[in-house]
């Protein structure tokens, strides 16, 4: 897995950051689970029922890039975020990739 483009200086490839990545989630109106696949993309959106499923035997590199990709494709509410959550997901809806 290739880190996410214009996110290498923030993003820890740690298990802590991924908690946090997840704790984001939780706090939106999305589920997450975790599950066995054959994802081409390592996940799957389901964006109708709010549901995101990631690939259960990936890394933690893995999911957190999963994850990345998954926030920067939906919208989430952040009206219950809390204020650190708030934060952590501004900072990473707000680093664009750069072509």
């Amino acid at each position: 897995m290739r880190p996410v483009d214009g996110l290498r200086t923030m993003i820890k490839y740690t298990a802590a950051f991924l908690t946090k990545i997840e704790d984001i989630i939780s706090e939106s109106d999305y589920i997450l689970r975790y599950e066995k696949g054959n994802f081409k993309s390592g996940y799957c959106l389901l964006k109708d029922q709010k549901i995101m499923i990631v690939n259960k035997f990936y890394t933690t590199e893995g999911k957190i890039n999963a994850l990345m990709e998954i926030l920067k494709t939906v919208e989430l509410d952040t009206s219950k975020f809390t204020e650190k959550s708030q934060k952590l997901y501004e900072e990473l809806t707000q680093t664009e990739v750069k072509a």
